[in-house]
């Protein structure tokens, strides 16, 4: 009872699991008067019995249900054997590489609190004949305690693996984040304003407002999935369009050298729908590709109508392009305005899963024109916590808006 106690006590303290199962290997031997033990793990994935740790044994994999050890996985009941060599169950190929003689054994399952096998406990050898039944209660209680603490092992690990992942997905969205604009460039007779909303800590979405040489650069992707894969997908995309744009190359060139680069570089489920354009604010002239990315829409504020068009091109990383049709060209008058958004919003969905739509944007952007640009976004996202009214975002969402002012 003492050496049992001590071992409860020893397994209460803060330990690693090869140390945990040596404690209880000891524990089972000095308690039971045994010569060597051993504790097998279960592979829950393999669906195989893994020796960890025994008494001058080698590591050892075996199938569940194979041997007196795979026999007490399967039935869940203790198997005391008191001449292995009798038992057809026995495996003795173990002795034979090791030169040990297994004369008698006693072999008990270890289960948890929530009845889950988390492995199996095997002593051999008892210095004294056999083991009886009190043997039998004495290494119960022994498993007992030995289940329970290898489960809070196992969650200790999950839980600092869940907390390494944390922090790596922390930095990754600290990454992401400073890829997006700081600040929003001020420019004559133009408001602009772009956000972003993960659903996770990172994101498949991006954009960008940037002043080049060739004018305001306007982007926004949006990478199949949500996550850290499609953060580094649409990462990657965004500043290699930025790259390219500072190396003073046009704007087909850029979205065709990029797309055929995501293209080498992207698995092939997976690529990045993009509304890529540029705006000169000396002639008001905006020029743009979108690959995939769509609705946009663009208020004419003369007509008081809004325009959809269409993408111009398949996603970016689809396939490769060896040519592309002429971009899109837009004169943007006093009052005009170009909207993109990332479906996130769009295929939002409320307590009845209904979806957010095109129409409810459209009727936004109709109501709210003469709004700033900071302002209409404001609304927009306030417009959209308010229909799906608590249901958990479950897409990343992204918005940018280039309004022309209205004159005086």
């Amino acid at each position: 009872m003492e050496a049992i106690l001590g071992v409860t006590s020893a397994l209460a303290a803060p330990f690693d699991l090869m140390t945990m199962l040596g404690e209880v290997v000891a524990a089972a031997k000095q308690v039971l008067g045994a010569d060597r033990g051993s504790v097998w793990l279960y592979d829950a994935v393999s669906d195989e019995l893994v020796l960890e740790v025994a008494t001058g044994i080698a590591p050892v994999r075996v199938r569940s249900g194979a041997g007196l050890v795979g026999a007490c996985a399967r039935e869940r009941q203790i198997i005391n054997v008191p001449d292995c060599y009798a038992d057809p169950r026995f495996d003795s190929s173990v002795d034979k590489s090791s030169g040990y003689h297994t004369r008698c054994m006693l072999t008990l399952p270890l289960v948890d609190h929530k009845e889950v096998l988390v492995g199996v406990m095997q002593v051999l050898n008892k210095s004294d004949g056999a083991f009886d039944e009190d043997d039998e209660a004495l290494a119960t209680a022994l498993a007992a305690q030995c289940a329970v603490a290898l489960q809070r092992v196992r969650m200790t690990a999950a839980l600092i693996e869940g907390e390494k992942m944390r922090q790596a997905l922390e930095m990754a969205r600290v990454v992401q984040m400073s890829t997006l604009p700081d600040v929003m460039p001020a420019i004559p007779a133009y408001d602009v304003c772009g956000t972003f909303r993960s659903a996770e800590l990172t994101g498949g979405d991006t954009f960008d407002l940037s002043l080049l040489d060739q004018g305001l650069l306007i982007v926004l992707g949006d990478a199949t999935g949500h996550g850290i894969a499609p953060a580094l997908s649409v990462t990657q995309m965004h500043a290699m369009l930025r790259m390219a744009f500072q190396l003073g190359v046009d704007l087909r060139t850029a979205f065709v050298e990029v797309n055929n680069r995501l293209t080498e570089i992207l698995p092939d489920d997976r690529f990045i729908t993009a509304f890529v354009g540029l705006l000169d604010p000396q002639t008001h002239r905006l020029h743009f590709h979108s690959g995939g990315q769509a609705p946009i829409f663009y208020y004419r504020a003369a007509e008081r109508v809004c325009d959809r068009y269409r993408p111009t091109s398949f996603p970016l990383g689809a396939m490769p392009l060896a040519s592309l049709k002429d971009a899109v060209a837009i004169d943007m008058l006093p009052g005009d305005i170009l909207m993109l958004l990332s479906d996130g919003i769009y295929e939002c969905r409320n307590r009845r899963s209904e979806e957010f739509g095109e129409a409810r944007v459209q009727d936004l952007l109709q109501t709210h024109h003469a709004k700033s640009a900071a302002q209409w976004l404001k609304i927009l996202f306030e417009s959209v916590e308010q229909f799906t009214d608590g249901t958990p975002q479950e897409d990343d969402m992204t918005a940018v808006i280039v309004k022309r002012e209205a004159l005086a």
